[in-house]
């Protein structure tokens, strides 16, 4: 009997031992590395414990740790019908939740950075861009500059009405370019009049001596139609009209004294009215008489789609001005990336800066006899030039010469290989002048270089058609680079900023900074690579809000171009 108990109570244990939930309790305690024995000693490293007892020694990753109640409850660590789990699970339902609406809250703030457009921001004259997971590039600048922004100038809002005001009549003076612009404010200003525009006469220039006429560089029936539906244009003045000498000479029939960047109200009061009365007037002068910001955006967007889509240049212009891009792109005969060089250097440009450059005594003589004679009022005795001269300087308003772009260029990282076609007049001071740059870029080469005798011959006939091949050249470049400001320059980088949604590189050299750096003689090569480098990174033409910073023909980004 007594070996019978035995026998029973041995099994008995035995059942309890090998019981499911202790064999669980056991299992988890023995597999979880993480769970530690409630008697394990706690103290210094190397000791032993309170108790007295000898600490074990057993590896790290053997010994076990006591997981936080909240995170033992939702591992099922501990009984769900406890107090200490019930707590727990509030405290994670809690949090959770808390997540959950933080959530909520930032995720349009989060969705709108990701989608945000590029675009740079000024402050002062500093300029802040997006930062972007790319490599800089010589020659292009970010995927997602490009990426962010598209032309919508062509979208019409503007309904034409039924019946005109009058006719208005202007003289497109200056250069091309700057004729272009009045081109442009004359269609904007027939439509904040409703008036009928005739076809603008391209004023002779006096620096120039050129007498082109519209037709001879433009394509005139290509620009009326493309604008029927915004503005009515004829060809010539009504023949009705039958005192055509009066215009632009009588007093009657000519609206005078119209402030520069007026606004389109400014129209609507004082000149609309003389219109409706008179029927035909002529507007004298016309240039930069019509504002940007103070003009409704329609028509800035107005204004956009006659620069940027209805001027085309005529067929046989722009044939030409492809070839020669081609022929660019092939002198290495391989496909080549080129560069277009804006240089403004003439002995017009020169005299008119009032600026200081090196040169011999001979030619400063020369100069200030060319100024005297030029512009008597601003020369008076030249006394008071010398300083004029310094301030302009460090103000950036001087143009750069051909060895200081060339200097800035080489700092950038542009190599002796670089092609480059110079867009330019004669350079004052002849190849002597040009020698610096192209000492350190051989591959300089004009439009009389890339085209044959014959080919250029047809074109010398309008020195407009010639600038046009320039425009359209430079137009075309993988980087345009200007040495001063002016309308050609201008126009180009608005162009390449519009059809080329930003992505191609158009480098305004920031002079004034540029003034100090080469007025330091101590400065090593390095650190002037350097701070080229830096001020010039965001110089490129990358986005940017229009006003008020820019002009529309600088930067069409605001009125004309919309989210990609």
């Amino acid at each position: 009997m007594a070996e019978l108990r035995h026998a029973t109570a041995a099994a008995a244990a035995t059942r309890a031992s090998s019981s499911p939930a202790k064999r669980d309790a056991e299992s988890s305690a023995s597999s979880s590395p993480l769970v530690a024995s409630s008697s394990s000693p706690r103290g210094g490293g190397g000791g032993d414990g309170k108790d007295g007892a000898p600490r074990s020694s057993a590896p790290l990753h053997h010994q076990k740790y006591h997981l936080p109640s909240p995170l033992r409850s939702l591992l099922a660590l501990e009984d769900p019908r406890s107090p200490t789990a019930s707590a727990s699970y509030r405290i994670l339902v809690a949090v959770v939740a808390c997540l959950f609406v933080a959530a909520l809250v930032s995720a349009p703030s989060v969705w709108s950075r990701i989608n945000a457009p590029y675009l740079c921001r000024k402050d002062g004259i500093r300029l802040h861009c997006p930062r972007v997971n790319e490599r800089e590039s010589l020659w292009e600048n970010p995927h997602a500059a490009a990426a962010s922004w598209k032309p919508c100038a062509e979208r019409r809002n503007l309904v034409p009405e039924n019946e005109t005001s009058g006719y208005i009549f202007i003289h497109a003076e200056g250069g091309l370019n700057q004729q272009r612009i009045a081109i442009c404010n004359a269609v904007a200003i027939a439509k904040i009049m409703n008036a009928t525009l005739i076809l603008p006469v391209l004023k002779q220039d006096q620096i120039w001596k050129d007498q082109t006429k519209f037709e001879d560089i433009f394509d005139v029936d290509y620009f009326i139609n493309y604008l029927k539906d915004d503005v009515r244009i004829v060809r010539d003045i009504p023949e009705w009209f039958t005192e055509k000498d009066e215009l632009f000479t009588s007093i009657k029939r000519t609206v005078k004294n119209i402030p520069k960047y007026a606004s389109a109200q400014f129209y609507i009061d004082n000149v609309l009215p003389r219109i409706k009365d008179k029927k035909i007037m002529s507007i004298k002068p016309f240039v930069d008489r019509l504002g940007y910001d103070n003009v409704p955006m329609e028509i800035n967007r107005l204004r956009c789609r006659v620069n940027y889509h209805a001027l085309k240049f005529l067929p046989e212009i722009e044939e030409m001005a492809e070839k020669l891009a081609t022929r660019m792109r092939n002198r290495t005969g391989n496909v080549n990336p080129y560069m277009a060089l804006h240089l403004r250097f003439e002995k017009g440009m020169v005299g008119l800066s009032f600026c200081d450059f090196a040169g011999t005594r001979e030619e400063k003589a020369m100069m200030a006899d060319y100024r005297q004679k030029q512009w008597p009022r601003r020369f008076k005795n030249g006394s008071h030039l010398w300083s004029l001269a310094l301030e302009k300087r460090k103000e950036g308003r001087c143009p750069l010469e051909p060895g200081e772009i060339g200097i800035i260029l080489r700092a950038m990282g542009y190599t002796k290989e670089t092609q480059i076609y110079v867009a330019s007049g004669q350079v004052y001071g002849g190849s002597n002048r040009m020698a610096p740059l192209r000492n350190m870029f051989p591959n300089l080469v004009t439009k009389e270089d890339l085209a044959s005798k014959e080919e250029i011959e047809h074109f010398k006939k309008h020195v407009t058609s010639l600038a046009a091949l320039d425009f359209l050249v430079c137009l075309k470049s993988d980087v345009f680079v200007m040495t001063h400001g002016g309308n050609f320059a201008k126009l180009i980088i608005g162009f390449r900023r519009y059809m080329g949604r930003h992505r191609l590189k158009s480098i305004k050299p920031d002079k004034g900074l540029m003034s100090k750096f080469f007025g330091d003689p101590y400065m090593p090569w390095a650190t002037f690579v350097e701070d080229v480098m830096i001020t010039h990174q965001t110089r490129t033409g990358l986005p940017e809000s229009t006003f008020p910073h820019y002009d529309l023909w600088e930067n069409p980004l605001t009125p004309c171009m919309c989210r990609a």
